[in-house]
């Protein structure tokens, strides 16, 4: 959001094209939307984080009041002058609130449509990536302003401030996108514009040049027919020759007319002119010049036969002027007719192409097969007989200027080997010895009369000759050294530079005294049972604190009977599910009944494994969980449920994950998926939006809701009703919501996050621990338990399990201890409590299946202190 200035250069580049003026301005209305904007998200940030963001004291870059202080000032010469609309700078309104904050996003959307469409207002260069990702800003900008239409009002609450901050991280990718396809647009895109569009010039230039000279030369043609007005043939020629000054002087001046209309950054598009303007702007100069052009011939033609001109050039005349006239007919005729064929089958055919579909009879009428069957067979034969003689002489001349070289080459070795060892006399020169060749057979050998000289050369000249026939023997016989050199230049060294990656150094943070009660500083792991053969989907202790179920992907659930310090917990009942997979276990609030999920049905246990009664359905069911007291069990999934039916609760359009019900049976709390916006959008890139609301079940309402980004999987409400705990998939730690009760209506406010040491993936639910709920817990899926203190946040444990892969973890609210148990990937779950007697593990772990002769080192966890919230 803070790369405004890119549009700026955007605006800069796209100056020099034709027809930019309407871009001009939407990308600056669009700079100065995306100002407000920016000054909007900085404004909550500033209410939500006080000591981290400041608060814009000037309103953005620039306020109104200073905008129009300065067209005030810049008022010179005539009153009333106005600055320009596209100023460099945006300015921000003075009225601008938070509560305008979904009217600007449904006006930055506007404006996004309305840049691209003048972005596809340019015929010359289309990108699909751009209207890609402006088509994805304009569709998420509309479903964020039409899902913040159901907040009218509570934008300036933390819980809507929240959200709106994670809308601001959204649109800072999406402008990013943007950013670097409006790049390529710029670095691509304007350089090919600028090319068709001055291509487009140069065509209506050249005709204007031809134009403007033949403008000239009939006008100088004129001063001499203008005074033979005595026969019909003159008046013909001087009506000949002004026409044609007419059509040149206007091909002339509409070409520089289009080449202006061209040029202008204010002219329509294409498709915003009228058809007329369009051909008289285009086509109208190439037209006007071919009729003067042929108006101008013709009357020069008749001037010949007009004036005393000889019988010779008349006829001669009037052969050229007839064969020129011709073929700018036949041309200016293929031309028109391929605009034709491309416009009508949309550059499916071309002209040849429709031609030879024709009936062949055309070419009988039209002359065309006698010119085939007469002429091109002779024109044939002539070119076939002018390349073959072309090839011998060709021929010939190679093989002379082959032969002459090589005698000259050995007339020159000859003379040089004789002068240089054999006695002293000159060489003859280079030219005698070429003359000799050029006149004398290849066959004769040179006679010795004709290769002397006229004079004896003098013995410093010999040498010199001599001296550089051996320097260039010598060089020829060595190896060269530039042949060294090449190779060098050709293979040149590299040097493979490495840069030193250094990571970011991290100074280790001041622990802190936690005073910590000793039950929770000495959690440890009292038993492992083998519990599943698969994975551990779901765990939870009953309320009595004398059960805990278990449910895996291996299609069964183990009831354990919860033991202490003294006595082992103890396989009490396994049970199968032949239907599928059980994804969810729920007691009953006395612990009397179990209730386990699959993904088309739930079956109700009695605390012995027996299964009393089984509700089947067609449907997909999200979560399962019991009312309060007891009296029933609440499942939340599509219509045709079948079983008895106490009540039915619509909480659309939320898609939900999972539902808590409040200890007094009043309300519901539900987290899950908004299935569509309130005008039934659906996002293009961004996230769906998630929602936390708060259920009336009495008038079977929604009273409050509060919007969510990231992806939220479970809820849990505290004993005593006040408080939620909301937890999310992936690395974003848990939430802890306040439920406070406004009027008659109960709201969400926002409490804490809970952050851990190190981004972590988190496995499961989170859920309150210890005596009234003053710890929440959380397991890591590489093995970390984390720990924190439910009123100020702060991280107390990190515990560290090397193997420990963990899938959920579940707190035993009756025991005395503190006492929670894990699940992992590989089956098993770890009882964790605060271990007395060591007798007592080793004694549980022979009942549980596991080994005592196990070392108790790879059960021992690594505590960590943490400095506290992040």
């Amino acid at each position: 959001m803070k790369n405004l200035n890119y549009l700026q250069n955007f605006a800069n580049a796209v100056r020099q094209l034709g027809s930019s003026g309407r871009l001009l301005f939407s990308s600056f209305y669009l700079r100065q939307r995306l100002a407000q904007i920016l000054f909007l998200f900085r404004e909550n940030a500033a209410d939500l984080f006080p000591r981290n963001v400041i608060r814009d004291q000037q309103r953005g870059m620039h306020s109104m009041h200073v905008v129009r202080d300065r067209i005030r000032a810049g008022k010179s010469r005539r009153e009333g002058q106005k600055l320009p609309p596209n100023i460099s700078c945006p300015s921000v309104e003075d009225d601008l609130k938070p509560e305008n904050f979904t009217d600007q996003l449904e006006h930055l959307a506007q404006d996004i449509t309305t840049f691209l469409e003048c972005l596809n207002e340019f015929p010359e260069f289309t990108d699909e990536a751009v209207n890609t990702s402006i088509v994805a800003v304009e569709g998420d900008l509309k479903y964020w302003a039409s899902c913040l239409r159901d907040f009218e009002g509570q934008l300036r609450f933390p819980a809507v401030g929240h959200y709106i901050h994670d809308i601001s991280v959204e649109l800072g990718d999406h402008i990013e996108s943007i950013t670097s396809t409006i790049r390529v647009f710029v670095e691509v895109g304007v350089p090919t514009i600028r090319f068709a569009q001055e291509h487009a010039a140069s065509n209506l230039l050249h005709p204007s040049t031809v134009a403007s000279l033949l403008s000239a030369v009939t006008a100088t043609t004129i001063q001499f027919s203008f005074d033979l007005v005595e026969t019909p043939i003159q008046n013909a020629v001087n009506a000949l020759w002004f026409s044609s000054l007419v059509f040149s002087v206007a091909s002339a001046v509409n070409s520089f007319l289009g080449l202006t209309w061209k040029q202008a950054i204010y002219r329509s598009p294409p498709h915003h002119v009228p058809w007329w303007v369009l051909i008289w702007i285009k086509r109208s100069p190439l037209i006007f010049l071919v009729i003067s052009v042929a108006a101008f011939s013709i009357g020069l033609v008749l001037f010949t036969w007009a004036s005393t001109q000889h019988i010779t050039t008349r006829i001669v005349t009037t052969v050229f002027t007839g064969f020129s006239l011709f073929g700018l007919i036949a041309v200016s005729t293929w031309l028109a007719f391929e605009r034709v064929t491309y416009s009508r089958p949309k550059g499916r055919r071309w002209l040849a192409d429709v031609l030879s579909d024709i009936n062949p009879d055309l070419h009988k009428y039209c002359g065309l097969e006698w010119v085939e069957n007469n002429i091109v067979p002779k024109v044939d034969r002539a070119v076939q007989w002018g390349s073959v003689e072309i090839g011998l002489v060709r021929r010939k001349f190679l093989d002379f200027a082959k032969a002459s070289s090589q005698y000259v080459s050995k007339a020159v070795i000859h003379a040089t080997r004789h002068y240089v060892n054999g006695p002293e006399e000159s060489p003859p020169p280079i030219s005698s010895i070429l003359a000799i060749a050029s006149t004398e057979t290849l066959s004769t050998v040179p006679d010795a009369s004709n290769t002397t000289t006229e004079g004896r050369a003098s013995p410093e000249g010999r040498g010199r000759f001599a001296s550089a026939v051996r320097s260039v023997i010598m060089m020829q016989n060595s190896s060269p050294s530039g042949t060294r050199l090449a190779k060098a230049l050709e293979y040149p060294s590299r040097k493979n530079t490495r840069r030193d990656s250094n990571e970011p150094y991290t100074a280790a943070k001041v622990s802190r005294n936690i005073h910590l009660p000793h039950s929770f500083k000495s959690l440890d792991i009292t038993e492992t049972l083998q519990a599943h053969h698969a994975l551990v989907a779901h765990l939870q202790f009953s309320p009595n604190g004398k059960w805990l179920a278990t449910s895996s992907w291996d299609r069964t659930s183990v009831l354990y009977r919860v033991g202490n310090n003294m006595d082992p917990f103890t396989l009490h009942r396994t049970l199968t599910h032949h239907q599928g997979l059980c994804h969810q276990v729920a007691w009953s609030p006395n612990g009397s009944h179990l209730l386990t999920k699959l993904h088309h049905s739930v079956h109700v246990w009695t605390e012995d494994g027996v299964c009393i009664q089984t509700i089947d359905r067609r449907r997909h069911i999200h979560t399962v969980t019991w009312l309060p007291g007891g009296k029933g069990s609440l499942f939340f999934s599509s219509p045709n449920l079948a079983g008895k039916i106490l009540a039915s609760h619509n909480l659309t359009p939320l898609n939900p994950h999972d539902v808590a019900i409040t200890p007094d049976g009043q309300r519901i709390l539900a987290v899950g998926t908004l299935t569509a916006s309130p005008d039934g959008l659906q996002p293009h890139k961004a996230r769906k939006e998630k929602r936390i609301i708060v259920y009336n079940i009495a008038e079977k309402q929604i009273e409050s809701q509060v919007p969510l980004m990231h992806d939220v999987c479970a809820i849990t409400i505290a004993s005593n009703g006040q408080l939620a705990l909301v937890s999310y998939e992936d690395k974003t730690p848990p939430q802890l919501w306040r439920l406070a009760k406004v009027g008659e209506e109960v709201r969400l406010h926002f409490v804490h996050t809970y952050m851990p040491s190190a981004d972590v993936d988190f496995a499961g639910t989170s859920y309150f621990g210890g005596k009234d709920d003053q710890v929440i817990l959380y397991v890591g899926k590489n093995g970390h338990i984390y720990m924190w203190d439910q009123r100020s946040g702060k991280l107390l444990h990190d515990i560290q399990m090397p193997d420990g892969d963990f899938t959920g973890i579940a707190w035993n609210t009756s025991s005395d201890l503190p006492m929670f148990a894990t699940g992992s990937c590989d089956g098993r779950v770890k009882i964790w409590t605060s271990p007395i007697q060591q007798s007592s593990v080793n004694h549980s772990h022979s009942q549980s299946g596991i080994p005592s002769n196990i070392p108790s080192s790879r059960f021992t966890p690594e505590f960590v202190e943490s400095p506290g919230p992040m």
